[in-house]
């Protein structure tokens, strides 16, 4: 029975020890040579003071240490912190101070980008560099070789702790509706049982190469590996950088699975694939925002053997829901039904569940609820709640998750997506905090008052525009304000409009009018409303 996440690895090398478990440019890596790997990872972790339970951050691109990292930690007992590789240094700080990072794992010029802020980090006492080079050195964080790790001992030579399922595993980090991103806590059980279940659904088996072009930040990125890991299947690691890329890595590899987003998928759609690169593609799948109808066809014509599947997916609850490619010419704007091992239900104002046709809140339970907020009480008191009709007799509490997005089901139970019931924007795959652009345009000084809003775009979901009253009587310095949000914030957050206005709109309660601002500028990006399909 299988209840930590290395597990997945263990059970893969003890049952086919040469096959290929990873893939990056034109190194192949076994599931034997790469458990042999992640138990020197994870001695040398334990050599270097971790504890059941500490953090370690792992802040690189995709590579074979990337996921040694992962799995290491885990088997080690501890807790891995995966950190997206186009964040800029405020918000990687903000991450390692939040969940009091001991370990990161990272490269020389990504740790000399957080000089000096590093003194504020109490909590980090190791640096380990996968390039690291001699006269690397330092005390605050100590800097230890990623070579020199893995030979403090030989395979197998060690105990580690014994986890169970409820145990901590890993810390993605998720922008909220207000202020810095919050740390969702996932347990072994979260990860085995999300493997277990979308691999169920998507049919993946140890034929499969499944590419894995998402963060691995990102919780349908990581959702890659454990799929893929979870079957015994390969999993082929691309940092992805032009869309031509991807088309090659389909063809050389003969890629049989791909999940994307949104904006990754019309790339891909304006590719020209005759030459049939596509073939091998067994299925693909969408998440993260919504799919035009006319781009699903066409990514059907360029795939002609592979099943769509359009998902939605919740960092709280690692993976919710997914249409049955059999229902996609039917309901192409609808995002299925939950998958295996979970239940959604569509909740109103009052708690109660909602008719058919009526609008309410998603709520996740099941296996796949995560442990809440990392040090977060307030947050995971809004987020996570009592799961509705729960008998009174049954002793105890369920938490369930509540989304915070608006759905509808209809009378077979197909769920479709209607909104949010707060600020958040959804760009590109990603859930980003209104506040957390206002805070980085504030800090330029340059504008009295400041609203961030989401706008309809066709390729990103939603696109950012920035609403400002400018201080003093000069015109809105947007040159300063765009630089800094460049500085300060990763490309996905960086505005795409901005707007000046002598006053902002309030609502009655004497807030900023933000729907009226929507409602306003809804047409700033002149796009055509599409049919769409949801992920």
């Amino acid at each position: 029975m299988i209840q930590s996440l290395h597990e997945f690895v263990l059970r893969a090398e003890r049952q086919r020890p040469q096959a290929t478990a990873v893939v990056i440019k034109d190194r192949q890596v076994s599931y034997g040579e790469l458990w042999a790997e992640i138990e020197r990872a994870a001695a040398g972790l334990s050599d270097l003071g971790i504890a059941r339970g500490e953090r370690i951050g792992v802040w690189l691109d995709k590579r074979i240490e990337t996921i040694t990292a992962f799995f290491g930690a885990s088997l080690a007992g501890a807790v891995f912190v995966p950190i997206n590789p186009i964040l800029r240094p405020p918000q990687v700080l903000h991450i390692l101070k939040d969940c009091n990072v001991r370990i990161l794992i990272t490269s020389r010029d990504r740790l000399q980008s957080l000089d000096p802020a590093l003194a504020e980090c109490h909590d980090l006492k190791f640096a380990v560099l996968v390039d690291a080079r001699e006269g690397d050195g330092g005390t605050a964080p100590q800097v230890v070789d990623w070579a020199a790790l893995q030979a403090v001992a030989a395979p197998g030579s060690q105990r580690h702790p014994r986890v169970i399922d409820l145990d901590m595993a890993a810390i993605l980090y998720t922008s909220g509706s207000t202020g810095s991103p919050k740390g969702v806590v996932l347990s072994h059980r979260n990860l085995v049982v999300g493997g277990q279940s979308v691999s169920h659904y998507l049919e993946n088996g140890p034929h499969d190469r499944i590419l894995s072009a998402l963060p691995l930040s990102f919780d349908a990125g990581l959702s890659q590996v454990t799929t893929a890991f979870c079957v015994g299947a390969r999993l082929i690691l691309l940092n992805y950088l032009m869309a031509r890329d991807l088309k090659r890595i389909c063809a050389k590899e003969e890629v049989t699975g791909l999940t994307g987003v949104p904006p990754l998928w019309f790339q891909v759609g304006e590719l020209d694939w005759s030459d049939g690169a596509g073939q091998s593609m067994r299925y693909f799948a969408n998440t993260g925002g919504h799919m035009p109808l006319a781009l699903l066809q066409r990514l059907r014509r360029i795939f002609p053997k592979a099943k769509p599947y359009l998902m939605y997916g919740l960092t709280e609850a690692f993976r919710s829901t997914y249409l049955d490619p059999a229902e996609v010419d039917r309901r192409p704007d609808s995002i299925g039904k939950a998958i295996p091992n979970a239940e959604i239900l569509v909740v109103n104002g009052q708690g109660k569940l909602c008719a058919p046709g009526e609008e309410g809140e998603l709520v996740h339970r099941g296996a796949l609820v995560s442990l809440g907020y990392w040090n977060d009480p307030a947050r995971t008191a809004e987020r996570f709640r009592p799961a509705p009709g729960r008998p009174p007799e049954l002793p105890g509490e369920e938490l369930a998750v509540w989304s915070g997005d608006i759905v509808r089901a209809d009378a077979e139970g197909f769920l479709y997506y209607v909104g949010r019931r707060d600020d958040m924007i959804k760009t590109s795959g990603y859930r980003v905090s209104s506040t957390e652009i206002e805070e980085v345009v504030y800090a330029t000084d340059c504008v009295e008052e400041v609203a961030a809003i989401g706008l309809p775009h066709a390729k990103l979901g939603q696109a950012i525009a920035v609403v400002a009253k400018p201080r003093g009587r000069g015109p809105l310095a947007e040159a300063e304000i765009l630089a800094a949000c460049r500085r300060d914030l990763p490309l996905y957050m960086v505005p795409a409009l901005f707007v000046e206005r002598a006053e902002l709109p309030r609502n009655p309660n004497g807030k900023i009018d933000r729907q009226a601002l929507a409602h306003e500028l809804a047409g700033a990006f002149d796009l055509p409303r599409q049919e769409t399909g949801t992920g």
